[in-house]
C-alpha cells in the first residue's frame, strides 16, 4: 500500500503478489490479499499518462479477479473498502466506454460499501462522475466535478482533471477536453517530477553515506597503522591479540628489538633511522608465515603474533627472522654500522583475566628478548 501510495506501482504490485502467495502458502484465504486498490492506482496512472489501452487491460483484470471471487461465493469475505474500490474500478472502465458485466454486481452498489472513511468518499464521489459520463450525462459529470473535492492521494491529482476531459469530449467541447487533459498529464508529470526528486535525493543521499563510511574507514586505518613503516600500529596490535585469545585460540607473542640502532641515529641522523625502520619492517614481513601479524609497538621495538602456534614453532620463526636481518644489506644503506635483532617469545595462557595473561605475556616476551642480548650472536 505505501508502494501504491507513492505510484511506484511496480514494487507495489510485485509485493502484493508475494504477500498472496505466502497467504496461500499459510492457508490464508485468497480474498484477504485482493488489493483492488493498488492496481486501480495502476491503471489511473497509465491513462493520465496518455495509456488508456492499458488502464483498461488492467480494469479488465481487476474486473474479473471480483467476477472469479462472486463465482466462488467469496465476494462476501471481500474488505469492504476493497468492495469500493472494485466499484470505482468498474466506474472507471464504464466511463472509458468499456463494456461492464459484474455478474448483477452494479458499479453504484459496490461504492456504498466502505463506510465513511475519506478515502472511500473519494472513490464513492468520482464513482458517480464515472457513472453519469457512462449513463450519457455528460454535463452533470462535468458539474459534479466543480463541486467534488477529493485528495490528491486517493487516485492522484490528476484524476479529476482527467474525468473532466472525459466527459467534456462526451459533451462535444473537444478544446475544452483537450485543455483538461493536458492539465490532467501536466499535474502526472509534476508528481513524477516530484518522485524523480525524493529518488535522486535518496541517492545522493546514499552517495553521501557512502562517502562518508569510506572516509571514516580511511581515518580508523589511519589511526590504526604506524605512518612510517605502513604496519599495524600499538592500538590496532591489542585489538588483534584481544580477539584471537578471546576466541580460545592458542597464540605466542614475539618481541622483537634491534640492536645497533642507536648507533645508526648517532652516526647517521634520523632519516636514515627512518629508512633502517622501513627495511626491518619489510623484512620481518617477508619472512613470517601466512596469518601470521606483524606490528610496529614503538620506536625500534616490534612485536609479531603467531596465531595457533607452540614455543617450539616460535623458535624457528625467531631464526628465520635473525637470519634474515643478519643476512641484509645494511652497509650500502648505513655503512659501518651493523644492524641485527633480538627476539623473545612467550605463549599467551588462558589460565587468568584476558588483560593480565596479555601483560604476562608481555612481559615474558620481553625479559627472552633481554636474555636473548646477551647471547653471542652467528657472524
Amino acid at each position: 500500500m505505501a508502494y501504491s501510495y507513492l505510484s511506484f506501482h511496480g514494487y507495489a504490485l510485485g509485493a502484493i503478489e508475494r504477500a498472496r502467495q505466502l497467504g496461500v502458502t499459510a492457508g490464508i484465504p485468497e480474498e484477504t490479499f485482493a488489493a483492488p486498490g493498488i492496481r486501480l492506482r495502476n491503471a489511473v496512472a497509465l491513462d493520465h499518462n496518455g495509456d488508456s489501452d492499458g488502464c483498461l487491460r488492467v480494469l479488465r483484470d481487476v474486473a474479473a479477479d471480483l467476477d472469479r471471487f462472486v463465482h466462488a461465493g467469496r465476494a462476501g469475505q471481500l474488505r469492504p473498502s476493497s468492495l469500493a474500490a472494485y466499484g470505482y474500478a468498474a466506474a472507471r472502465q464504464a466511463a472509458l466506454g468499456d463494456q461492464v458485466v459484474v455478474n448483477g454486481t452494479e458499479p453504484a452498489r459496490l461504492l456504498t460499501h466502505g463506510g465513511d472513511s475519506a478515502r472511500v468518499r473519494d472513490l464513492r464521489q468520482l464513482g458517480q462522475v464515472c457513472l453519469a459520463v457512462a449513463d450519457g450525462r455528460p454535463i452533470e459529470a462535468v458539474t459534479r466535478l466543480d463541486t467534488v473535492q477529493v485528495s490528491n492521494e486517493t487516485l492522484g491529482a490528476a484524476e479529476p482533471a482527467r474525468l473532466r476531459s472525459i466527459a467534456l469530449t462526451r459533451a462535444g467541447d473537444h478544446l475544452a477536453a483537450h485543455r483538461a487533459d493536458r492539465l490532467a498529464f501536466r499535474l502526472a508529470a509534476q508528481r513524477n517530477d516530484r518522485l524523480r526528486d525524493v529518488y535522486i535525493d535518496g541517492i545522493a543521499a546514499r552517495i553521501d553515506h557512502e562517502e562518508m563510511r569510506r572516509e571514516a574507514a580511511r581515518f580508523e586505518g589511519e589511526a590504526l597503522t604506524d605512518p612510517l613503516t605502513g604496519l599495524p600500529n600499538r592500538r590496532r596490535l591489542e585489538r588483534y591479540i584481544t580477539a584471537v585469545v578471546t576466541r580460545g585460540e592458542r597464540v605466542v607473542i614475539g618481541v622483537c628489538d634491534l640492536d645497533g640502532f642507536k648507533a645508526v641515529n648517532t652516526r647517521h641522523g634520523h632519516h636514515s633511522g627512518d629508512l633502517v625502520l622501513q627495511r626491518i619492517a619489510g623484512v620481518i614481513n617477508r619472512v613470517m608465515r601466512r596469518g601470521d601479524f606483524v606490528a610496529r609497538y614503538g620506536g625500534d621495538e616490534f612485536v609479531v603474533v603467531l596465531p595457533d602456534t607452540g614455543m617450539a614453532e616460535a623458535d624457528e620463526v625467531a631464526r628465520r627472522i635473525e637470519s634474515a636481518v643478519r643476512l641484509e644489506d645494511w652497509e650500502s644503506l648505513v655503512p659501518g654500522t651493523p644492524v641485527g635483532v633480538s627476539i623473545g617469545f612467550a605463549e599467551v595462557s588462558g589460565g587468568s583475566g584476558l588483560r593480565d595473561a596479555l601483560s604476562v605475556a608481555f612481559e615474558q616476551a620481553d625479559r627472552a628478548m633481554l636474555l636473548a642480548k646477551t647471547r653471542p650472536r652467528a657472524s
